[in-house]
């Protein structure tokens, strides 16, 4: 369903724990990006009317999720601030396509494996915090349904811009190499770390 390569791997909620607050923090800057990028689509592609509707969709509850993520800092006393990023949606970014169709195709496959590793891991960090932070743990798996619906959005529409072969053959290739990304992690604890 998610078109990832790799499952995340548990050393992942390990590097986590302990650093919850750098966790949202974090997250809160990734909803942020990710409403961002769906509105830099939508000013790419503005002649595609269907695709622009549904980008502003994911705008809209990308920004939702933001404002979310600041409630759950603020009813926890914790201050939203600057934080260095996770490398991951940097090293995504440089696998696109400089030109023409493949370039959407790409910034749309990006976009989706990126909601897909986001929602990978809401359901991780759901179970994973039922026993401990039952609160935090239902505020993550509810996040869980829209991730993957702005993954599968992504995905169909990539398939405006090249045939279905050719999107699913470029989403395998893209896939494997997020995969090696998340694999080398990063060391600061992330939400794609």
């Amino acid at each position: 369903m998610l078109s990832l390569h790799a499952p995340t791997s548990p050393a992942w909620l390990v590097q986590i724990d302990g650093h919850l607050e750098e966790l949202l923090i974090d997250h809160a800057h990734c909803e942020k990006k990710a409403a961002g990028v769906a509105m830099d689509l939508i000013f790419a592609y503005v002649d595609k009317e269907d695709l622009c509707r549904a980008l502003s969709e994911i705008v809209r509850e990308e920004l939702e999720h933001f404002n979310m993520v600041l409630d759950v800092l603020k009813s926890r006393g914790m201050k939203f601030r600057r934080l260095a990023p996770s490398s991951y949606g940097q090293r995504l970014a440089k696998l696109v396509c400089k030109q023409g169709p493949q370039r959407a195709v790409d910034r749309m496959l990006v976009a989706g494996l990126i909601e897909a590793r986001s929602c990978e891991r809401f359901g991780m960090l759901g179970e994973h915090l039922a026993g401990s932070d039952p609160e935090l743990a239902d505020f993550f798996s509810g996040l869980f349904e829209s991730e993957a619906r702005h993954h599968s959005t992504y995905v169909r529409f990539a398939k405006e811009f090249a045939d279905e072969a050719m999107v699913h053959t470029r989403l395998v290739e893209l896939a494997e190499r997020e995969a090696e990304i998340i694999a080398e992690g990063d060391p600061f604890p992330r939400m794609h770390s």
